[in-house]
């Protein structure tokens, strides 16, 4: 008798309105953790100035990046090997335990540590939702799903900051927190009908030592960006050995999870995942410091700022829309370093909003002209690096970019962050000046990586 795989079977014994409940509970879920992700920016400047902890900023702002660093790897591993219902069971509990951690938290370093903990359930949550769209949905229906998935992060990336800046404005930045908590724990019954139908895994044993490795290597990665967030920030005795020993763990551990050639910038995949590290490094500095200067600096309301941040995800979204109608070689190639040029270009001009004499306003077309930058490089970096690699490398290659989002974005804070501090000090605009020119800096360095991603491949190269 011929064997039937899990996921074969997974999909025959789903019925139709279980599947409708999949698509459902997935996207409120989505929705939810993009919303943590994206919109709570907007609430720091506040939680901040309550809970005095200016010192912690960047760290609160850059735990849960270090956290997904380690703990994406975590769940495709995982999920690899035993199925995805532990992993999205244990992101069900971490996640809302980390919103009421930091919801409930009486000082700034506690709340990064609900925010770490945070980003711990959501690295483990978004994974096995893909997996399980591959194990339990009919192939004829898995793009309408994807292309759901893809919708549950516009929303909250367009309304979510100004959302959060009328919670904190009118409520309190506790509710950005405990309000989201409470609804994933009420999301999380609605998966209780799904799990008998989850597939398990067969483990493959020759591959367990592969995937272990790749676990310690994220997990060691991880820490390090964390050690650096925090000795950024702390400036104690013990933060230069702290930063020399995370410095050491990440050039041991980074070679495993990126591909080779990513810091020197080869031509091909590695210069495109080099690129969109330092999109990311750019684009989460940005999106940390911008609501703090002009709340904490100018006096703006939260919701002001808010909505300053979400002009940004508008014109992402135009961006992408901009590059899916390029069908051109040569106009493709192009958008690998035109689009980091107009993010340096729109970030430049946020800068001008810290710059004393010059309008705060300035943020606004600065911000929307840098979104729209990032928008159009964005998925063309990833449209290209699949191009050029074989089909039986793609989950290679789509891992090693989603490494390197979270770890662009991590580094960036890490940095940005001690600049910051160490400048605070000085009086008036000059430290967020300083993040700001940084980060547009980054941007002309993507710009280099972007031209040499499009750039001949070696001899020899696929």
């Amino acid at each position: 008798m011929t064997r039937v795989p899990a996921t074969r079977r997974a999909q025959e014994s789903a019925p139709p309105d279980l599947v409708r409940l999949l698509l459902v509970a997935s996207v409120s879920l989505i929705t939810l953790v993009a919303f943590e992700n994206l919109a709570v920016s907007a609430a720091l400047p506040a939680v901040s100035a309550e809970l005095d902890g200016l010192q912690l900023y960047p760290v609160a702002a850059g735990a849960p990046l270090a956290a997904q660093l380690a703990a994406t790897a975590l769940a495709g591993a995982w999920a690899d090997a035993r199925g995805p219902k532990p992993v999205l069971l244990l992101g069900l509990l971490l996640f809302p335990l980390g919103l009421l951690l930091a919801g409930t938290a009486p000082n700034m370093g506690l709340l990064a540590l609900g925010r770490g903990v945070q980003g711990l359930g959501g690295g483990l949550l978004i994974v096995p939702l893909y997996v399980l769209v591959g194990a339990v949905v009919p192939e004829e229906r898995r793009p309408s799903f994807f292309a759901w998935f893809s919708a549950a992060w516009v929303l909250p990336a367009l309304g979510g900051p100004g959302l959060t800046g009328l919670i904190v404005d009118h409520v309190s930045w506790r509710w950005v927190f405990l309000g989201a908590a409470i609804l994933i724990a009420l999301l999380s019954l609605s998966f209780l009908p799904l799990f008998r139908h989850f597939p398990g895994r067969e483990g493959a044993p020759g591959a367990a030592r592969g995937v272990r490795r790749l676990v310690l290597a994220a997990t060691g990665a991880g820490a390090a960006v964390a050690v650096l967030q925090v000795a950024g920030s702390a400036r104690e005795v013990w933060s230069l050995p702290a930063v020399a020993g995370a410095v050491i763990v990440l050039a041991l551990t980074l070679p495993r999870l990126l591909p080779h050639g990513t810091f020197r910038l080869t031509a091909g995949v590695p210069a495109a995942v080099a690129c969109r590290a330092l999109l990311n490094a750019t684009f989460m500095t940005t999106h940390t410091f911008l609501p703090l200067l002009l709340v904490r600096e100018y006096e703006w309301s939260v919701t002001a700022a808010g909505f300053v941040v979400a002009v940004s995800s508008l014109t992402w979204a135009v961006g992408a829309f901009v590059q899916g109608r390029v069908s051109h070689a040569a106009g493709r190639r192009r958008l690998t370093w035109v689009g980091p040029l107009v993010l340096a270009a729109g970030t430049l001009v946020t800068a001008g909003a810290a710059v004393a004499g010059l309008s705060p306003w300035l943020a606004v077309p600065g911000w929307a002209v840098a979104g729209l930058g990032i928008g159009m490089v964005y998925p063309a970096l990833t449209v290209l690096a699949l191009r050029i690699t074989p089909p039986e490398q793609h989950g290679e290659v789509s891992a090693s970019l989603q490494v390197s989002d979270a770890l662009g974005a991590a580094l960036g804070l890490a940095g940005s962050g001690a600049l910051f501090l160490a400048l605070i000090g000085l009086g008036g605009t000059w430290a967020y000046l300083a993040g700001l020119l940084l980060a547009t800096g980054l941007a002309l360095l993507a710009v280099l990586a972007g031209r040499r991603a499009t750039a001949p491949l070696p001899a020899g190269t696929a």
